[in-house]
């Protein structure tokens, strides 16, 4: 007997382990969950992400933490992510700048895509040009001839190097030829703080950073990166008629984990996520910010990040843009 329960150990030993990593996955979260924005407090990551960590939380049934690293384009909240253990506990809300424009931009960036495993788009939208309400500029007409009379000596701030407030002036610099000023800050708030303060000209603001604003009538909207016109500013041309073409940008936010999470329970946080975007109270919030909520399933979310990247790579080596 004591032969044959000698035998039998290893095999005993090996279910007992299986069956106490299946029980931990399936018991996931047994503790508060931590999601990086890598931006600023009240910014266009915040806002969204907050409101999505309050209701993930109520069906998880553990807090979910919003912690913010801000600065150099997302790229101190991006590796904050990757010095977290990989169990789903750390997650990470990245955006066209962090998870596609970087890519392309930086040439030394400390993070590759495999770094990651994409789980569900949470929030998308088109950016707006704004400029200061007491601005004598009403029109991107005006605004582009400001630009050639004063060449080099105009500014527009952005949310940092690399994001798309940034890029997106850059290519109405591009498309415009126009030499302008490019400020950057450490998110979307203080950018839109430096515009309404007046330190800058103009801003490719998010959307649903700039609607309050606009709509108190401090900010004033010269045109949407949008196909068509949108219905939260419906007297709002597109670029392309303000007379700017080929100018269609959209902006997006996504729930990325470490790509060494165990899958059982990035699929948890796949399904957790969908159902929290499809929530009424999560949409129509979105909506009255100008976004779209997301949710896709995780395979989709993938396939539009990964087309981002070429996307904006393909631009950025077209205009031998270089961050570093």
């Amino acid at each position: 007997m004591h032969t044959r329960l000698s035998a039998r150990f290893p095999a005993l030993l090996l279910s007992a382990l299986l069956s106490t990593a299946a029980q931990a996955q399936t018991a996931w979260p047994e503790r508060p969950i931590t999601i990086i924005v890598p931006g600023a407090p009240g910014g266009t990551t915040d806002i969204p992400t907050r409101l999505v960590a309050q209701k993930l939380g109520a069906l998880l049934g553990q807090p979910v933490i919003v912690d913010n690293r801000p600065g150099s384009g997302g790229i101190i909240g991006t590796q904050a992510l990757l010095r977290a253990p990989g169990d789903g506990y750390t997650l990470l809300v990245g955006n066209t700048g962090s998870h596609a424009i970087n890519y392309s931009a930086y040439r030394h960036l400390p993070y590759r895509p495999q770094d990651f495993v994409p789980i569900t788009d949470m929030i998308s939208f088109p950016n707006v040009l704004v400029v200061n309400a007491q601005s004598p500029i009403r029109t991107v007409a005006d605004l582009t001839g400001q630009l050639r009379n004063q060449p080099g000596q105009l500014a527009y701030s952005s949310a940092g190097i690399g994001q798309t407030t940034h890029l997106t002036a850059e290519l109405f610099r591009m498309r415009t030829g126009t030499e302008v000023i490019h400020v950057p800050y450490k998110g979307s708030t203080p950018a839109t703080t430096a515009l309404l303060a007046g330190e800058t000209t103009f801003m490719f603001d998010n959307l649903t950073q700039a609607l309050p604003h606009i709509r108190a009538g401090k900010l004033r909207a010269l045109a949407v990166t949008s196909a068509e016109r949108l219905p939260a500013l419906p007297e709002v041309p597109t670029m392309a008629q303000a007379g700017v073409g080929d100018f269609v940008v959209m902006g997006w936010l996504g729930v990325f984990a470490a790509a060494r999470t165990p899958p059982a329970v990035v699929a948890k946080l796949q399904d957790g996520l969908a159902r929290v975007m499809r929530d009424p109270e999560i949409v129509a919030r979105f909506k009255e910010m100008g976004g779209l909520a997301g949710g896709q399933p995780q395979s989709a979310f993938a396939t539009l990040v990964s087309s981002e990247q070429k996307r904006w790579g393909d631009a950025i080596k077209a205009s031998n843009l270089s961050l570093d």
